[in-house]
Parts: structure tokens; sequence; C-alpha cells
């Protein structure tokens, strides 16, 4: 059809736009043949009328459809046009957040300003080994793309990342290096990989700095060759600069910086070994402060230095090399700060002493006279003369400049120099990978030589762009076979031309650089006369004559000639170079020096061989030319680059990667279109576009097409040949044949011809919709119709009813109501007469009582009144008659005073007088004498009068109580006539009272009765009150009571679900750690496998092996030191060679040395006892001296008890050697060769001394006994006086008993017992025997053939002490357990009545308060609780206390089991014993006692039944293994015989060797099965079969140690039968877990089996395969193509991976795998095809649409289908698929609204923030009826989800492997069944 047919209303187009460059916009009429106008609206509502040009009358672009924008790639677009590329990438870069688009063969990468989470080691991972197409733009997918073709087409790569500043280039080539690091990894041990992304530091240090565009702008271009080997790993790298920016040295604009490198300096020059550099603030120097903007946001310098130097360190730059460095970049900024200043008009001088200069010529080492002299003159030569001529001011400065750029620029050629040094291999590179980053088309308001040089090297890369897009373009139509022509495109060769060429603008600047007096001006004439006239591509500015325009295939640029042949000499003072090279600094004279005589930084010459290094910097090979390099131009230096750069990537397959700069403000995800544009012509893009939409752009696949576009086809149009079919639609559909060509396998369309048939698609989709939305309406309106006259009717029916129902109830009602007022009128009127009745009587009785009341109180009142008068009267009358008393009292007393005061004062005068002391002096003595006879008549009367006085007191007391009782009586008499008296009185007034208050009372009655009927109404009205609020507090209560009840409900819960969710926690803990040891157990296979390959290597290196040698098999691993015990074995296995070699006499001295042995046993017992009991005696002779007397008897008692019991056992002991000696003597007097024959004098001896052993045993025994008692009751004694850590010490001096190990066995009980195998005895006896059997000894083969009536007697003797010992400490651990156990059981059942108490009181109490009780009790328990506890979280102390009673159960159990197992044995061994000794008394004849010497005779064992054992040899180990393990088929095993059959082999073969107590036996079968699984499995890792097969094996092999192994937690599962067979004499706990480990490492080599088996289905079938068909219409897919999605031969669908789910699990279950296991087996299956799938979709946005939704969903119910079908639908594998679930869902659920999003939220919890957003970003419509999902939405769902504590990563881990478990599976099949059969070449095995 025309395109002028597709301007129709409706159809979208774009303007042209001044602010958004393009426009959408809507035709509101038909666009007709000849219109001039065409009729548009906006977006926003506006109606415009676009006018067209008259001249070409070219319609404006048409718009893609929906479903075609925010495509992958641009070139699956219909229409292909720049606003069509522009709208997409913004719809991408906006919208979904995508920073990555196809264009064709070009990535376009767009600069988000933003770091985001799409560069970790997952995404790294899910891109390698993916095709281009497979996965979203990417530049991982570049890389891949990049290193697949280098390794499949033995061809050099080249990826090439252009952009102008700021838009990310440094970025993209750091992210491609850091992607081939990280999957190729390094050849060799060096870290070369780390090499080269430690460069980049480095470069971007010193060639990067601040610029307005952009923080890290890279002022060079560098193309670095990355190096491979012939397995395509890194081997090295080179590194190429173009064009330094060297001008930024010396000058920086505003807001810009210089080189990073200086600031970094000047922030660390606070560090020590900077000080000597003198440096301070970047503020201070001239170099670094032009830009006024020091500082970067975000970054830290100081940091960045450290960086920087661990960058040199790693790549081999010594310290002092770092420091010299350092010391030249701090010259250049100290040499920027030289000030100059004018001597006159023609010359300058520099100050002398200037500080800076000064510190510039130190640090450089060259003299300050000369620097300072040579910085204001230069030397001009001439042919005769030479001359000193001064410069003026500012020549010196640019001088200055110039040596300072000049010294950077050599600097920076040294660095890039030694890096590549650094990264260079010896080993011979066999391809590489070049990364290109490099600047891009640049165009500013003024622009020099560097923009110049910049735009002439894209000029070169744009050409060589456009003929790589025009030879693939010409490749795929010669490939399909279909006619083309030649595409037209732009050529800019003239362009390459007009710089390069002869004549061009380069050689003009290059020859004017050669003129003595060359200016700019003067080159800029040339350019006007040249090429003004004869070049369309060159213009002279109107306004200017110092400028030239050039027509670029971007844009035209202005450039300035000024300073462009400055820049181009790049000249500088030869004379300030020789004072440099005159340095004493050595790097400095290094820096100046031909570069074939610099040294390394390292030490170390570099290398040759490799590749050549091409640098920017001309050939010095020549020496006779190096004199005149500073005379080559810079222009022509950088052609000469270029040109081996083109050269090289002409040699290379290039990958495009094109940088955008979205906004020039660095705001993150904000698109501005002009910037944008303006970057898209500028980088080649919308030329890629326009080759593309010159041809035939849109190519789809045949089937692609028909699967598309199937519904516009009719039934009879379909043919078996799809080819045809197409065809023949198309002719129909497109009538120009021009608009389409069909290839061999595509279709290829002209643009525009997609978008008509998208629309006819849709128109016909549409029609299709309308017509059944119409059928659907009509059926739901005639339904809705039905419903509603069945409602009316049935509205109808019951109305009527209901009015008929009413009539009835309103006469029913009136007739009612007049009854009703008949009987209550009656009631009323007779509730009246009755009221007033009742009233009437009710008011006489209270008034009549109310009057007789008043009547008694008044004469109460009255009676109370007199004797209230009387009672005051009196006391009236008694105070009168007080005070009265009390005056007169008062009056006398006071006279008295005053005469006493009268009489004293006249006796004080007449004392005062001489003659009256000498009166009363005159006859003292007499008197005194006088007096003293006087007192004693006194006393004598005075007495006598006593006695007088007591007898008339007695008188007088009798009479006096005579006189009281008298007095009493008529006391007495009195007070009852004055009591009859006032009773009479009383009466009278009490009945005068009594009549008033009658009164009063008849008078208060008719108030009481008013107030009764107040209160009465009062009364009724408090009840109704008060019932309301009973009522409100009954409802309150019932409330409080339910509140309560769901509290506690809600508590328990609580209790439950915290109990839950601890189990959960505690089974995530087991789960981690089992992760964890699984992982290292699977790290320490792979390290085992490393160190096996290395021995192989080692191995094949050395061909001739030592003579003597015997190799291990190099499958030995390294951890059997830990549990297999290798050297024992080798030492088993020598010591059974020697005892082949040596005769029966050697066997029979075992026996001396097994007695020998047993006497120094005895010996170091006895001696340990004695040194015990002496360290013993000296603690209780120190606790003596602080007890008292009665413990010192006792102790001293004890002691010699315990020194008596000390000499009988050194008597014993005496004895015993003695008996020793006579046997020996017996030995060697009768060695002859019949000595040792049964009945002669040695066996008897023999005997005898097995007898007194006996005796001596049962003595020993006793001994033991009541020593151990001994210890115990000191023991008790010291516990009360020692400390609490005394005990430890005790303990450990037990541990020190002697060097016996019996006696520490029995003190720390059966520690060592349980934790290691018993059967491993001390490798020196080992040792011992070997070396005495192998020592000269007399001939006694004859004695005692086999040796085994002693060996077994000894160790009865040894396993009787020790069983022994071992009871009596378990016996007092037992019981001091039980004590504790019988306290906390005595504590629960106390706790338990007292609850049961409780219980019973609270069912006495109502509900209300039983509810409350149960609450108080349960706080007071748990306050109680919390108490007690002494850590803060109760329940933990409850489940810690759970946990001790646990673990003391089973420590008893355990114990108990241990005893009864020791207790087995002994019978056991006394049975055996017996039995020998029976045989060996029975078996001698009467003949054979006598002396003659006999041989022995063999005597044949009575046959037994089969008892589950198989007996081997020795020697047949070996081939054991070799036919069970190595060389079985496991498919044969699988389908012939019995599942598990090889264990049950094994494990037989071990019963017996545990029955005969051979431990080298069990040891070296054990060891060589291990080792030969091992084997098997490392040779045969990847066939799934045979792991599976020696999983199950390896699992049964487990399970029958532990159902065999005695155990009562196993044997509780066993017949009587198996437990009989249980395993005799060895404990293999430590071999069991051995066996577990081995059985983790084939649990994870058989996922990664499965995974690899898996892996290739899962994308394929889960994803791309339409199980449904025709539910996801096929999109357009451009240049990029995808795996088909439609079911070829070759691709896997979802039954595929069904098929192989089923192989795996039939498999397991033929070998006999556990069903636990195989559960684990398949939810790890399903984890991975969910995680793998999940990622998948995350990195795939044409799979995330609400069709592919349906398909995930429509697999994942198929996978769900299998697990019902095996039964596995509790193995969780199910919720492993839970995070894939939800990714369909939330394709499929509705995404626009606020309730949408809470769905969202609370459906997905199963995926992480970053998975919903990723998912929402990428949901793509794949038909128009479709809605993409809004911005707004999107971030909606962003703050619903903030609070969320989850992980960040996008991808699933899809390497994780859950942890396995291997639960116990008994066995029921009896051994004593199994048959072995003839396929397995097991002959030998012998049944026993």
């Amino acid at each position: 059809m025309a395109a002028s047919e597709l301007y129709t209303k409706y159809a979208r187009v774009w303007i042209p736009d001044s602010e958004e460059v393009w426009r959408s916009a809507e035709l509101t009429k038909d666009y007709k043949q000849g219109d001039t106008v065409l009729h548009l609206q906006l977006e926003d509502g506006t109606d415009l009328e676009h006018k067209l040009d008259p001249k070409t009358k070219n319609l404006p672009h048409l718009r893609n459809p929906d479903i075609l924008v925010g495509e992958n790639d641009l070139t699956a677009l219909s229409y292909l046009h720049e606003p069509a590329v522009l709208h997409n990438l913004k719809v991408r870069f906006i919208d979904s957040k995508l920073i990555y688009t196809y264009c064709g063969i070009v990535l376009v990468a767009i600069n988000p300003y933003e770091t985001l989470p799409i560069y970790g080691t997952d995404i790294i991972n899910a891109y390698s080994g993916q095709n281009m197409g497979d996965m979203d733009p990417h530049i991982f997918a570049v890389a891949e793309e990049a290193y697949k073709q280098m390794a499949r087409d033995e061809r050099n790569q080249s990826i090439i990342v252009s952009g102008e500043s700021g838009a990310g280039k440094t970025v993209s080539a750091k992210y491609a290096m850091r992607y081939f690091a990280t999957v190729s990894g390094s050849a060799s041990e060096a870290n070369v990989e780390e090499k080269v992304l430690a460069s980049n530091p480095i470069m971007e240090a010193i060639g990067n700095a601040k610029t307005t565009r952009n923080d890290n702008s890279s002022r060079f271009g560098k193309y670095i060759e990355i190096g491979f080997d012939k397995k395509y790993h890194i081997i090295g790298a080179n590194m190429r600069t173009y064009l330094l920016e060297k001008s930024r040295v010396v000058f920086q604009a505003d807001e810009e910086r210089n080189y990073h490198v200086f600031y970094q300096l000047c922030a660390s020059s606070h560090v020590p070994e900077f000080k000597a550099l003198k440096l301070g603030s970047a503020d201070v120097f001239h170099y670094t402060k032009q830009g006024r903007n020091p500082v970067i946001d975000g970054v830290d310098d100081a940091k960045e230095m450290s960086t920087t130097r661990n960058a040199f360190t790693l790549l081999g730059i010594n310290e002092s090399y770092q420091m010299g460095l350092f010391q030249v970049l701090a010259a250049i900024l100290h040499l920027g700060n030289v000030d100059v200043k004018d001597r006159d008009a023609d010359s300058s001088i520099i100050p002398p002493n200037n500080s800076h200069l000064m510190v510039f010529c130190e640090l450089m080492g060259v003299a300050y006279q000369d620097m300072s002299h040579w910085l204001c003159h230069k030397k001009l030569k001439t042919a005769a003369e030479t001359y000193i001529k001064p410069i003026p001011k500012l020549q010196a400065i640019n001088a200055r400049d110039a040596l300072a750029k000049h010294i950077y620029a050599k600097l920076f050629n040294w660095i890039v120099d030694h890096v590549n040094k650094a990264l260079h291999s010896t080993v011979k590179q066999h391809s590489f990978i070049g990364v290109l980053d490099i600047y891009g088309f640049e165009t500013f308001e003024i622009n020099s030589f560097e923009q110049f040089c910049i735009n002439y090297a894209n000029e070169k890369l744009q050409q060589q762009f456009n003929m790589h897009v025009f030879k693939l373009e010409q490749e795929e139509y010669m490939k399909e076979q279909i006619p083309w022509t030649l595409i037209d495109f732009y050529d800019n060769q003239p362009c390459i031309n007009l710089i390069e060429a002869k004549m061009g603008v380069l050689d003009l600047l290059d020859e004017e650089c050669k003129m003595p007096k060359g200016s700019d001006d003067s080159w800029a004439q040339k350019l006007y006369n040249t090429h003004l006239k004869t070049c369309s591509l060159f213009e002279k500015p109107r306004m200017s004559n110092k400028a030239f325009i050039i027509q670029h295939f971007a844009d035209k640029v202005e450039y300035q000639c000024e300073g462009f042949l400055e820049k181009n000499k790049d000249t500088v003072n030869e004379e300030q170079i020789h004072v440099l090279k005159a340095s004493k600094f050595d790097l400095l004279v290094e820096l100046f020096r031909d570069e074939e005589k610099a040294t390394s930084p390292t030490g170390v010459a570099p290398a040759t061989g490799g590749r050549t290094r091409l640098s920017v910097k001309p050939d010095k090979g020549k020496p006779d030319k190096s004199s005149k390099e500073h005379k080559k131009t810079v222009g022509l230096q950088f052609r000469n680059s270029l040109q081996l750069l083109m050269e090289t990537l002409n040699a290379t397959t290039p990958h495009y990667v094109r940088c955008i700069k979205p906004n020039d403000y660095k705001y993150a995800f904000t698109f501005d279109p002009k910037r944008a544009v303006q970057q898209l012509r500028a980088c080649g893009v919308l030329e890629t576009i326009r080759i593309s939409a010159a041809g035939f752009p849109s190519r789809w696949t045949y089937q692609e097409f028909f699967s598309r576009y199937r519904v516009l086809m009719k039934q009879k149009d379909v043919l078996p040949d799809k080819k045809m079919t197409c065809k023949n639609v198309l002719e129909k559909l497109v009538q120009d044949p021009d608009k389409y060509q069909f290839g061999k396998t595509k279709i290829f369309f002209r643009a525009g011809q997609v978008a008509y048939l998208e629309k006819l698609r849709a128109d016909k989709l549409r029609a299709a919709c309308i017509r059944i939305q119409k059928t659907i309406r009509c059926w739901l309106a005639r339904k809705k119709y039905l419903r509603m006259k069945h409602a009316a009717i049935t509205i109808q029916r019951y109305v009527r009813g209901y009015q008929a129902r009413c009539l009835a109830t309103f006469l029913r009602r009136t007739r009612a109501a007049t009854i009703i007022q008949k009987y209550q009128r009656m009631y009323v009127a007779r509730s009246s007469y009755r009221r007033k009745q009742a009233a009437a009587l009710a008011m006489q009785c209270i008034l009549r009582a109310f009057m007789a009341r008043q009547l008694y109180r008044a004469l109460l009142r009255e009676h109370k009144a007199i004797i209230i008068q009387k009672m005051v009267r009196g006391w009236l009358a008694r105070q009168w008659y007080k005070r009265s008393l009390a005056a007169v009292v008062y009056l006398q007393c006071c006279m008295r005073r005053m005469r006493a005061k009268r009489e004293l004062k006249k006796l004080k005068i007449e004392a005062r007088s001489v003659e009256h002391y000498k009166k009363l002096n005159i006859g003292m003595e007499n008197k005194i004498m006088q007096l003293q006879r006087k007192i004693d008549d006194q006393n004598k009367d005075n007495r006598s009068l006593t006695e007088r006085l007591s007898g008339l007191e007695v008188t007088h007391a009798a009479e006096s109580e005579r006189l009281r009782r008298e007095l009493s009586r008529l006391r007495c008499a009195e007070e009852d006539a004055k009591n009859s008296n006032n009773r009479v009185i009383t009466l009278q007034e009490e009945l005068e009272r009594l009549r008033a208050e009658l009164q009063n009372t008849q008078k208060e009655k008719k108030a009481i009765e008013e107030w009764a009927q107040k209160y009465q109404d009062e009364m009724e009205q408090m009840i109704s009150e008060l019932k309301d609020q009973n009522n409100l507090l009954k409802n309150e209560k019932n409330d409080l009571n339910r509140l309560i009840q769901e509290q506690g409900q809600q508590w328990t819960e609580k209790m439950q679900r915290a109990l839950k969710e601890e189990t959960a926690q505690l089974e995530t803990d087991l789960n981690e750690e089992r992760s964890r040891y699984q992982n290292l157990l699977s790290e320490h296979l792979r390290l085992e496998e490393k160190y096996d390959d290395l021995k192989e290597e080692i191995s094949l290196t050395v061909n001739v092996p030592k003579p003597g040698h015997r190799r291990t098999d190099s499958t030995h691993s390294s951890n059997e030191s830990e549990y297999t015990y290798n050297s024992e074995f080798a030492e088993s296995e020598e010591g059974s060679r020697g005892v082949e070699d040596v005769t029966k006499a050697s066997l029979d001295m075992a026996l001396f040395l097994k007695l020998q042995k047993r006497v120094t046993e005895l010996e170091q017992e006895k001696q340990g006892l004695q040194n015990e009991l002496d360290r013993r005696e000296e603690q209780f002779q120190r606790a003596r001296a602080r007890d008292d007397e009665e413990h010192k008897k006792a102790r001293s008692a004890e002691l010699e008890y315990e020194s008596l019991k000390r000499q009988e056992l050194e008597s014993e002991n005496k004895k015993l050697k003695h008996n020793l000696n006579e046997m020996r003597q017996s030995l060697m007097s009768n060695a002859g060769a019949v000595s040792a024959a049964p009945g002669s004098p040695a066996y008897k001896v023999l005997l005898d001394q097995l007898n007194s052993s006996n005796e001596e045993l049962e003595v020993r025994k006793e001994e033991v006994l009541i020593l151990r008692s001994q210890l115990v009751s000191q023991k008790e004694a010291m516990q009360h006086k020692e400390t609490m850590t005394e005990p430890l010490h005790y303990v450990e001096d037990v541990q020190k008993l002697g060097d016996a190990k019996e006696i520490s066995q029995a003190y720390m009980g059966l520690k060592d017992t349980n934790r290691s195998p018993r059967f491993l005895r001390r490798p020196l006896e080992v040792n011992e025997l070997v070396n005495r059997l192998r020592s000269p000894l007399p001939d006694m083969r004859k004695m005692n053939e086999d040796g085994e009536l002693w060996l077994v007697y000894e160790g009865l003797k040894e396993t009787n002490r020790l069983l022994e010992s071992q009871l009596q400490a378990q016996r007092r651990s037992h019981e001091s357990e039980l004590e504790a156990l019988r306290g906390e059981l005595q504590s629960v059942k106390e706790e338990n009545n007292r609850q049961q108490q409780l219980l019973a009181q609270n069912l006495q109490l109502p509900p209300e308060a039983r509810i409350e009780a149960s609450l108080q009790h349960e706080i007071t328990r748990l306050t109680n609780e919390n108490l007690v506890n002494p850590t803060e979280d109760p329940k933990a102390y409850r489940i810690s206390v759970l946990r001790r009673m646990i673990d003391l159960m089973e420590q008893l159990e355990k114990q108990d089991k241990t005893v009864r197992k020791l207790k087995k044995q002994l019978k056991v061994f006394a049975k055996k014993i017996n039995d020998l000794e029976g045989g060996q008394i029975e078996n001698v004849s009467p003949g054979q006692m006598a002396d003659e010497p006999i041989r022995p005779v063999s005597i044949p064992r009575r046959e037994k039944d089969f008892q589950g054992m198989l007996e081997y040899k020795k020697e047949d180990e070996l081939k054991l293994v070799k036919n069970l393990i190595l060389e079985l088929k496991p498919r044969g095993v699988a389908v012939n015989l019995i599942p598990g059959l090889p264990a049950y082999i094994l494990f037989m073969c071990l019963r017996h060797a545990d029955y005969i107590n051979d431990d080298q036996k069990v040891r070296s079968l054990l060891t060589s099965t291990i080792n030969s699984i091992k084997k098997i499995l490392k040779k045969r890792g990847d066939d799934f079969e045979t792991v599976s097969f020696w999983l199950a094996n390896t699992c049964r092999f487990l399970h029958c140690l532990k159902q065999y192994s005695g155990d009562e937690q196993f044997m509780k599962y066993n017949s009587p039968k198996q437990n009989e067979h249980c395993l005799s004499n060895f404990d293999l706990a430590e071999y069991r877990q051995v066996l577990s480990d081995l059985a983790i490492q084939i649990y994870q080599q058989l996922i990664k089996c499965m995974e690899n088996i898996l892996q290739p289905m899962i994308v394929s079938g889960m994803l791309e395969h339409e199980t449904i068909q025709g539910v996801s219409g096929v999109k357009p897919t451009g240049l990029r193509k995808r795996t088909s999605s439609i079911a070829d031969e070759g691709t896997y669908t979802l039954d595929s991976i069904i098929r192989q789910l089923n192989s795996f699990h039939s498999i397991m279950c033929q070998h006999g795998t556990d069903p636990e296991l195989i559960k684990q087996v398949v939810k790890q299956q399903f984890y991975i095809v969910g995680a793998v799938t999940l990622n998948n979709l995350l990195l795939r946005k044409d799979m995330c649409s609400w069709s592919k939704g349906m398909q995930i969903r429509y697999n994942v119910s198929q996978l769900e289908e299998w697990l019902r079908d095996k039964n596995l639908m509790v193995c969780g594998a199910k919720e492993t698929l839970e995070p894939l679930i939800q990714a369909a869902q939330l394709l499929q659920v509705k995404k626009k609204t606020d309730e949408d999003a809470e769905a969202i939220c609370s459906m997905c919890n199963a995926l992480t923030t970053a998975q919903i957003v990723k998912v929402l970003n990428l949901y793509t419509p794949v038909n128009a009826f479709e809605e993409r999902v809004s911005v707004t939405f999107i971030r909606t769902i962003q703050n619903r989800l903030r609070d969320r504590k989850e992980s960040p990563q996008l991808l699933l881990d899809t390497k994780i492997i859950y942890p396995v478990t291997f639960p116990f599976n008994p066995s029921s099949l009896a051994l004593e069944t199994i048959q072995i059969p003839g396929s397995l070449n097991l002959a030998f095995l012998t049944r026993v």
C-alpha cells in the first residue's frame, strides 16, 4: 500500500519542536493527496495545523505502535527514524530505568549518574555463556560476545567505547575489563587479571580530571589489549595512549580541576613520607587553584591516593620509584608557583632565593642558578654564532609552563611504559581483545587544536564503523540470497582527505610550523586560499579571519586558529632540558633517556618476546635520528598513531559501545532530548539506523511470522509448508512486492511494513474483541433482564401477602385493644382504691407511733436534766471547798516560812560571833561522850519501842479490818435507801417525760409518713438506677471476661507463635550450620581433587620411580590421616608381611612378649598407685594439721592400712616376677624341637601360670576396688577443705595416675571409650611386636601352634580389669545423676501438686474471678521464674533447663547402654575362653600326656549355622574392592539385584572382621572401601547413574553400621535375629562420621551433575517454549535474534524437563535411595529450576508480559502435578518455586491503583523489593490491549516496601545447595538370607 494511505484519522505522527526536538501528535482528519496542511492534535489537547513543505511535500514521521516502544533493539522498530529512536531510548531510560539499548551492532549506553546494582558477580555469571540476543542489553553481553567470537572464530576482537566527556566511557571500559577478568581468570598464579584492573586507578589518577561536564573525565584516549593464551585465560595486557591534554597541567577553566594526582598529593601532604615534598593545600599552588573549586563532592583525595599507591605496588613498581614519581609531580606544582618579574620591556628576572624554585631545584636535583637563568633566557643559534637572549615576562611564563607540560608528558609516558611492562607476559599470546576508550565528537563555543584532533579521530572511526555496518548488511542479504542494490550511505572520506591528504589541514599546519616566521594568521590565509573554493566541506566564518569551519559527519564545527601552531610544535627550551638531564635525580634522568636504556621499576630488565608494544611516540630504533625527536609535530605523531590504531581495528572484529550523556547537570535519570539527539547524531547511531532503514530493516523467520500473524490467515490458507503459507498471505496483505523479500530462512520487510501488519493484526483482533464483547454483553443483558423479571414477580407476591397479613393483624389488634382497655380501667380503679385505703392506715399508724415517741422523749429529757443539775451542783461545791482549803494551806505556809527566815537570820548572826564559838566548844568532849551514851540508850529504847510498835500494828490492823467491814456494810445500807428514793423520783419524772414524748411522737408521725413516702419514691428511683448500673457493670464484666479470654488466647497463640518462630530459627541455624559444614566438605573435596591432580602431574613428570618404592593410588584423599589411619594401615601391612616370613616359633614368642609386657604394665600400675598414694598422704598430712585429734587418729589408721596394702602389692609383684622367671628358665632349658607340645613341661608351666594369673586377677580386682574406695573417701574428706577450683585439680591428679590407661579410664568414665574406636592400640605396641618378631629367638614353633589361647586370655584379663573400673566409675556418675534427676523430679511433682491445688481452688470460684485468679497465678509464676532465673530471658532459661534434662537422660541412656554392651562382651570373652580351654583339654589324648613328642593335630571345627557374615582372606581385599566397587556396572546391579547389595556385602565382610576381633582387617577394609568409592566418583563423576548408585550404597552402608552398632536407639527397630548380628568388638562411631562426610560429598556431586544436565533445559522449557500455543505472540526482535520460542527439533520443552525429572527419580528409586534423601534431591532440583527461571526473567524484558506470566504459571502447575504423582508434595520443593510463582502472578495482576499496590506488597512476600521493582520496570505489553506500568505506581510500590529488611541482591544464587541430612532408615532384610550372585565374581568370599 502507499505510504500516504497510512496517514488516516487517529494516526500518530512526530512533528519537530524547538524544546523537545520531536513532539507526538494525532491526525484529526484523513490526509488526501495534494493537501498542504495536516490537521493535528497534540497530546495536551491543543489543535494544530502542520504545514507541509511545498517543495518536498515530505510528510511527518509516523509513530510506532505502542507495543514496539521500549524494545531492546532499535532495529526492531517498524519505523526507523530519529524521533522513534529518541522516544524509544527515553522510554527505556526514564520509565523502565534501563540504560542499555541495542541499535543493530551498537550498544547504546546512557549514563544514569547513579550507582546501579547490575554489575555484580551474579550478573556476570548470568551473562556468561549466553548468546547476545538472549538477554537484555548490557555491557557484559557485548563483552561475552567478543570473548565468545574470539574463542569460536580464532580472531582478535575490539570493543570501541566512544562518547563525549561525562558519558561514561571509562566506566564502560572498566566493566568490560572486569568481565574478562572474572570470566576467564588468569593462566598463572600471578593474578594478571588483578593487575589489569589495578591499572585503572593509576591511569585515572594521572590522566583523568574534573571538567564542567564530568567529575572524572578522561583527558586522553587509550587502547588496552588484553592478551589470552590458547585456553583463553588472561596472560597480560598492553596499553596505548593518545593525545594527552597537556595544557590542563598549567591551565584549568572555572569549575574544573587539574589531574587528580596533584590533588591526591596535596591531600596526603600530612603523611610522614611526603613531608620532604613540602606540599600544602591545593589552594596554595597556581596549577591547582585556577578552577577555584578543588574539591569533588563525595571523593576523598587522601583515600584515592592510598588506592593509587596500592595499585602501583600491585603492578610491581617499588616504593622508591613511587616516591620518585611523587617527587617529580610535587616539583611541577612548585614550578608553577615560580614568580617571574619584569626587568624591562624585553627581559625578565626571577628574584633571588625564590622559595618555590629552590624547592623545585632541590626535588629535581638541579642547580638553582642554571634553572633560574634558562627560565628567563633562550639560546639562538646561527650558522656562525650562538646568542643568549633574554625573554620578556610573558614568554618566560610560557616557557615555564611548557617545561611543566613537557615534564608531565614524559612522566605520563614513563608510567604507561612501566604499567605495560608490569602487565607484559612471557607466555606466548594466542589472541587478544582490545578495549578502546576514546573521546567522542566534541564541539564547544571555542574549539582549538585538541578538538580538531579529537574530531579527526572520530571521522576515522566513523568511516570504519560505516564500512563495517554496510559489510554486515551486505553479508546478511547474500546469506539469505535475496536481490539487493547498493545502499547509499554517508561516506566521510572527503572530510578525512580535507584533514590528512596532501595540502590538507594537517599538512599545511606542519608546513607553517617549519617556517621561521610562521604564525596562526598566515596559516589561516593558506587554508582559505587552498580549500575555500575547492572543498565544499570547508567554510570561512563571515566575521572572522582567524577561524575556519569544517563540515564533519556529525555537525559543523568552527575552529579558532589561535594557538594551533604552538600546540602543534609543542616546543620547549632545549637548554632547560639539558639542565634536567644533568640532574642528580636518577628517575628524572631516566625520563629523558632513550627508551631502550630505561630500567624497570622492579629492578628487572623487560623480557623479550610477546607482542611489540605500539605507542604514540615515534620509532626510536634509529639512534641517528634520536636527536631530532622533538622536531616531530604533535599532529604528525597523532596521525601516525591513529593510522596504527585503524590498522589494528581493521584486523579485528569490532564491537561498538556508544555512551550518551543524558543531561549536562549530572541529574540521575533525567533525559534532555536536545543533548541526546545531538550525541546520537555525532556517535553514528542514527547513521546505523539510516543504513538499516535504507534496506530491509525488519526480518522475521517463517515460523515467527506464522505464529505472530496466524490471526490474519483463514483456515484454507494454512498449508503444511509454512514458507508457502507465509508467501500466499503476504501477497494478499501487501500488494507492493517491493515492500518485502523472501530469503532462505527469513522474510525481509521495508520500513513501516511491520507497523502496517501490526495495524491489520490489531484491527482483526479488535474486530474479534468487539464481536466477543457484543455477544457477551447481549448474554449478560438477557441474564440480567431475566433475573429482574423473576425478582419483580417475587417481590409482588411477597408484597401482596404482606399487605393481607397487615390487615388481619390490624383487625385482631383493634378487638384486643378494646378488651385490654376494659380490664385496664377496672384494674386502675381497684388499684387506686386499695392504694388510698393502705395510705390512710399507714398514716394513722405512723402518726400514733410518732406521738408516743414524742411523749417518751420529753419525759426522758426532763429526767436527764435533773440528774445533770444534781451533778453540776455537787461538782461546784467540791470545787469551792478545794479552792478554800488550798488558800488556807498556802497562807499557813507563808507565815511559817516568814517565821523560819527570821529565826534563820538570827542564828546566822549568833554563829558569826567568836564568843558563841567558844561557848559552844566548852565541854564539847564531855558532851560528845554524853551524847554517845545517850545514843546507845536511845538505840536500846528504840529497839524496845520497835517491838512494841510491831505488836500494836498487828492489833491495829485487825481492828482496822473489822471497822472497815462494818463501814462498808453501813454504806451499802445507805446506798440502798438512797437508790429506793431516787427510783421513785425517777419513775415520776419518766412518766412525765413519756407523756411529753407521746405528744411529740404524734406530731412527728405525720412528718415521718410524708418523709417515708418521699423516701419510698427516692428508693424506687435509686433501685431502678442501681439496676441500670448493675446491668452496665454486668456488661462490662462480660466484656472484661471476654477480653481476658481473648488476651489469654492471644497470649497462648503468641507463646505458640514464639515457640514456632524459635523452633524455626533453631532449624534455620541448624541448616546454616549444616550448610557451612557441607560447604567446608565440598571445599575440602575440591582441594583434595586439586591435590590429586597435582600428584598425577608430578607422577607423570617422573618416569622412573625409585627401586622398592611402592606408589600409592592418586585417589587417596588428603584427609586419610584424620579418619582412615593410613600410617597404621601401612604398619599393619608391613607387619602382616613380616608374619608371613617368620616361623611358628615367632608366634609362640609373641606369647612370651605378651607376658613380659603384662609384667611391665603391672609394675607401672603399681608405681603409679604408689606415687598417687604418696601424694595423697602429703595432702592429708597438711589437712590433719587443721583437724582435731580424732581425725588424726583415723587418718593414721588409714595410712597404715594403705601401707600394708602396698606391701602386699609389692610382694605379689615379686611373686609374679618369680613365676615369670621360672617360666623363662623352663622355656630356655627345654628349647628343643618338641618342647612346646601339649603335655610338655613348658606347656604345664604355662597352664600353671595361667591359673595363677587368674587367681592374681581376682586378687588384683579386690585391691583395685579397695584402693578406689580409699581414693573416693580421700576425695570426700578433702572436698570441704578445698576451694572451688580444687576438684578440678583432683580430676587432673586422677588423670595423672601412673601410665596405666585403665586407672585413668576408671576415674574419668567412658569419655575416651565412647569417642574413639576401642580397637585402636598404641602404635608403639605394633612396632615393638614387629621388631621382636624379627629378632633371633630360640625355636619355639611347636609351642601352642596358633597362640590363640594366650591371646584370648590376655584380652580377657585386660577387658575384665577395664570393665570393673568403668563399671565403678559409671555407677558413681549414674548415682549422682540419678540423685539430681530425682531432685528435679521431686520439684516437678511439687509443682504439679501445687498446680492441681490452685486448679481446684479456681474451680470453686465464680467464672469472673476464676480468670483473674488464673492470670494472677500465671503472673506470680513468671515473676518467680524471672527472680530465680539468672538470665534475662525466661524462655531461654526454660529451654536450657529442658535441654539439660534431655542431655542428662541421654547420658544416662548411653551409660546404661555401654554397661550392657560391656557385660555382653564380657560374657562373649568368658564363653570363648571356656570353649578354648575345654577344647584344649578334651583334645589331649593320654598318649600325648607323656613326655614323648607328638606332632600337633589339626582338629576340624563343627559347621555352624550361617550368621550373616562373609569371610575373606587378607590378600583378597584388593580383589574384593576391585570387583565390588571399581569395576561394578550400576545399571546391571540396579536392574537385576536387590538395592544396596554392595553395601550389604561390604558390611557382612566387616562383621566377620569384627567377629574375629581383627582390628587391622576392619581398618583396612573401611579405608579401602572409602578410597575406592572416591576413586570411582572421580573417574565417573559426570555420570548421574554412577553417582546416584554410590550415594544410595554409601547411605545403606552407613545405615547398616548404625543398625548393627548395638546402640539402643538403633536396635529398637531390629528383629531379635538382627540384634544377634550386632557388632561385638568394635565401636565404629568415628567411621560413621567419615562415611557421613563421604555421603555429603557424593550428594553435592550428584547435585552438580544434575544441575549440569538440567541447566540447558530450564530457560528454554520454562520461559521460551510456548506450552500453551497462541497465548503469547512473538514480537519483532530486530538484529539481535533470540532463541526461538517455537518447539523445533533441537529445542527443549517443558516435557523435556519433566522427562528428565522422571529419569532422575526412577534411577534413584532403582538404586534404593532413601525416600527422605530423594525428597531432598527433588527440593534441590526444583530450587535450581525456579532460581534459573527467575534470574532469566529478571534479565529479559521480552519475557515480562501478561501472557508469559500465564505460561509460567501453567508450567509451574505441571511441575506441581509431577510432585503429586510422585507423592513428593511435602518435601518442600513447591516452596522453592514460590518466588517464581509470585513473579508470574505479578505479571498478571492489575497494576494501577493503590489497592493494587497493597495487594502486590502482601502477595509478593517471597520476592525482594529490587526484584518486584525490576519486574514492574520490565513489564512490556505484547498486544495493544495491555498497558504499561506507570512510574507513579512503581514509586508507590517502592514507598510501601521501604521498611523491608532484605538483601539488595537482584538475582538468586543458583549455586546454593541446601544442607543434606541422612535420617536413619533401617533395613528389614535379614543378612543370613542374602545370596551373592556369580556375576559379581566374588567366589573367594565364604559364608560363615
